[in-house]
């Protein structure tokens, strides 16, 4: 049997960690901050000079397209492109909404497809504009029925030769209309980790407005884009500065022979009077340029300016006749 002190000091408890103290009032606490991966296999973004030439290719779409829903649904229409991009397309298809309408267009000679794509409820009214309503009632999102189908394939026709049209020689492939697909994460246009060149748009048809998308793989679209920055050799430097200064502009002047005056006679011009120059009337001008003279020219005439007749230069020691 253990006999137990009430005297003795018992030991303290082990104390709580401490917290850390609550920020002042009127300080806003820092947010933890997220670390991005970042994928060094791919580029995240379009060279510059790409990024311009796809963006007025996209522009001339969107103002053809707009032009083939206007005459197709016979109510004003306009498209808009807001943004281009590159991204993968797991990315491009976790950014659609889960139920919208998806074009896929198989491209001849690659596996990836390419997608047009739009709400499927913005395109009932543009059926039902189609159809004659004048005010079609809203639709919710759903699959279109047979009809409602090949009035909507006949439109994404159009569109695809307004896109041929646009992007000209960038788009060599031949490009089709295959299936439709409504759930964008069940459509397999491309591998989750292909590259898609990806243009948004606003959708203007009457008084309603609808967001869409084109998705083209960039593997069809970058090798006519050329290399953003180019190397260049170093052997070809000579030549390439001789025709840099050969495209620069200079200043050109003819000039007589200068006469050499006090600065007495300088002081007292006054309008009127005559400053003789030893230049005689039949000797030709000097060609001069930045100060440097580089032959002689005769003054004559171009129709109603005057010109200068070169008959010699500097730079060959040759002089030809004034005929």
């Amino acid at each position: 049997m253990t006999l137990i002190d009430a005297s003795a000091p018992t030991a303290a408890p082990m104390a709580a960690p401490a917290t850390p103290p609550a920020p002042p009032a009127g300080v806003f606490a820092r947010p933890s901050r997220q670390v991005e991966v970042y994928d060094f296999r791919r580029p995240t973004t379009l060279a510059r000079e790409h990024s311009r030439v796809l963006e007025l290719a996209f522009d001339t779409f969107a103002r053809q397209w707009g032009t083939q829903l206007t005459a197709k649904v016979r109510v004003l229409s306009q498209v808009t492109c807001e943004q281009v991009g590159m991204y993968t397309y797991d990315e491009y298809a976790s950014s659609l909404p889960a139920t919208t309408a998806m074009v896929l267009c198989p491209l001849e000679g690659i596996g990836p497809k390419a997608v047009v794509q739009f709400p499927s409820a913005a395109a009932l009214t543009w059926v039902s504009h189609m159809l004659g309503a004048l005010k079609p009632a809203p639709t919710p999102e759903r699959t279109f029925t047979p009809i409602e189908q090949a009035l909507v394939r006949r439109l994404m026709e159009d569109a695809l030769d307004d896109l041929r049209y646009s992007f000209g020689s960038l788009l060599v492939d031949q490009i089709g209309i295959g299936g439709f697909q409504y759930n964008s994460q069940f459509a397999q246009a491309a591998q989750k980790s292909d590259l898609m060149i990806v243009a948004s748009f606003e959708i203007r048809v009457g008084e309603r407005v609808a967001p869409g998308t084109v998705a083209i793989p960039a593997e069809v679209l970058l090798p006519q884009l050329g290399e953003a920055n180019p190397t260049i050799n170093s052997a070809d430097a000579r030549e390439l500065l001789g025709a840099q200064l050969a495209g620069v502009p200079v200043g050109v002047s003819l000039q007589f022979a200068p006469a050499a005056v006090v600065p007495s006679v300088v002081l007292g011009l006054a309008v009127g009077d005559v400053l003789p120059l030893p230049h005689p009337q039949n000797r030709p001008l000097a060609i001069v340029v930045d100060g440097q003279p580089v032959g002689r020219a005769a003054v004559g005439a171009n129709g109603s300016r005057l010109a200068g007749i070169v008959v010699s230069t500097s730079l060959t020691g040759t002089e030809e006749g004034t005929s």
